[in-house]
């Protein structure tokens, strides 16, 4: 079997540390692919952590992969040698289904996880982007538009389709005002995305300190969240609102920003319970809603939407070696505004 090198956390809160593994044999509807890139996701870090209690050691994180093609199996017909593609969230679906839902397999039983899960019918655990190849049936690779450079592309994997998805849903675009709260590696993929599709768009920040940022990559306003006069200000404004972050915040408080009708969707995954009274939704028919990432179908759309408007997202480049140290400046907010590992640096 094809024996692959990466980083692994060796059980919950480790330290990732170098770990050599094996791949599975290719199937004849498998695509080999050498990983160039993979993207820093926060969720990475709260599977190594093991947050929310599924996590799976030892545990290869990384499902923002971008990446070449280097072989394809004999029924393969989308793919060749070198083509640039991606790997995003899972990579096999509906497994328990009598056929796949490609609109909204994401939601279905039988979800593969890129990581932390395990190979349809048996007990070998799936490995994610850390690490120098995978093996992934056609039907879940994405093809990567020629004009976007791959390191800036692969955070379009996890972070692009988790804010695109929800955006195409509740359909922002022209004559629609949305709010991207939390303005980190979800967030300003939020805001470009939001922008590109023609909304209105606030970021709602703790602080100003990013607002320069925001305006740029195409906010219209940018507001401080730790000022209460926000509140009172943007009171019933919004048609849409994201909600990137995964800290503790006033739910209530920003439901009150919606309009009659309005949605407020949660991206960001937060380990505790989500406190919110049935009045802050009642009065005004507000919606309070989750979305997660997008069908391998609404991914490439994402992915071909990205190149036609070349949107890509903004990145620190890192040495595999540095890993560890991105996961401590991720929790300390130190990072405009995605982490990708250079995999060149594997050794």
């Amino acid at each position: 079997m094809p024996v692959a090198k990466g980083y692994a956390a060796a059980a919950a809160k480790a330290s990732l540390a170098p770990f050599t593994f094996q791949r599975r044999e290719p199937n004849d509807d498998d695509v080999v692919i050498a990983i160039r890139y993979c993207g820093i996701c926060h969720s990475d870090i709260h599977m190594v952590d093991n947050g929310w209690g599924n996590s799976v050691f030892p545990l290869v994180p990384g499902h923002e992969i971008a990446g070449v093609v280097t072989a394809v199996g004999s029924k393969v017909t989308k793919f060749k040698p070198g083509d640039h593609v991606g790997v995003g969230c899972f990579v096999d679906s509906c497994t328990t289904c009598a056929q796949r839902d490609v609109d909204h397999e994401q939601y279905l039983p039988g979800l593969v996880l890129t990581y932390s899960s395990f190979e349809p019918g048996s007990t070998t655990p799936t490995y994610g982007g850390y690490s120098d190849s995978i093996v992934v049936k056609e039907g879940y690779v994405l093809s990567i538009p020629d004009n976007l450079p791959l390191d800036a592309a692969a955070p379009l994997l996890c972070a692009g389709i988790t804010l695109y998805s929800p955006l195409r849903h509740w359909q922002a675009g022209p004559g629609k005002k949305v709010a991207i709260v939390g303005m980190g590696g979800l967030g300003h993929m939020g805001v470009k995305l939001a922008h590109a599709m023609g909304a209105e768009v606030t970021v709602l920040s703790q602080s100003l300190a990013k607002r320069e940022d925001g305006l740029k990559l195409g906010a219209s306003h940018y507001y401080a969240t730790s000022d209460a006069a926000t509140f009172t200000t943007l009171a019933g404004q919004f048609d849409l609102i994201v909600c990137t972050v995964s800290s503790t915040i006033d739910w209530n408080a920003y439901l009150s920003l919606l309009k009659v009708d309005g949605t407020f969707v949660v991206v960001g995954a937060p380990e505790q319970p989500v406190p919110v009274h049935a009045f802050a939704l009642i009065p005004h028919r507000r919606t309070l809603a989750g979305s997660m990432i997008g069908s391998i179908k609404e991914t490439q759309e994402m992915l071909d939407f990205c190149g036609e408007k070349n949107i890509v997202a903004d990145i620190e480049t890192i040495a595999m070696a540095d890993v560890n140290e991105a996961y401590q400046r991720i929790a300390a907010s130190d990072v405009r505004y995605r982490f990708v590992i250079d995999m060149a640096t594997l050794g």
